[in-house]
């Protein structure tokens, strides 16, 4: 697995990523109205292209070398908070799921983070979200929860987890 850092001519490509991916994972989660609100919205052009512009936020993309494609992608910013990187988006398409590359891009996110000088990692995740169980299992856990306002009278319902970077 090559993990590939994203320049703005990446982004049709992570749309198209973050729709496969979404359409698998959200389906039964959120309405279509809902899904495509936050498609639209989370994952425009200028959405992205303002983060690539941000000097300690991340994209990179996954490819599987074996078979030449594009599994995903990985959306972080570190110095979020005091020592603090956020994991703001990890998505994989459907077919990749089960192959390694969710574990092996957090295990990339543990060693940029510790690059970066962070001690510890926070991520959103739906109540609903069968990830919830995929992070705990790679040593993650809910500190708290919260439900947030995200416009246009849709809202997101998520726990708040953090991972703590051993030195």
């Amino acid at each position: 697995m090559e993990f590939i850092k994203a320049t703005e001519n990446d982004i049709p490509l992570i749309q198209d990523l973050a729709r496969r991916s979404w359409e698998n994972a959200y389906s039964e989660i959120l309405s279509s109205e809902q899904m495509e609100y936050m498609l639209s919205t989370m994952y425009s052009a200028e959405e992205i292209g303002s983060h690539l512009h941000q000097p300690n936020y991340q994209y990179y993309l996954i490819k599987d070398e074996k078979n030449d494609s594009f599994e995903g992608f990985i959306g972080y910013e570190t110095q979020y908070e005091e020592a603090t990187t956020k994991l703001h988006r990890i998505y994989l398409v459907p077919e990749s799921k089960g192959k390694g590359f969710g574990k092996g891009a957090l295990e990339f996110l543990n060693k940029k983070v510790k690059e970066s000088g962070d001690r510890r990692i926070i991520l959103n995740v739906n109540k609903y979200n069968s990830a919830k169980k995929f992070y705990e299992s790679q040593g993650y856990s809910v500190y708290d929860e919260g439900v947030f306002d995200i416009g246009n009278n849709f809202v997101m319902d998520d726990y708040l987890m953090e991972f703590l970077i051993h030195k």
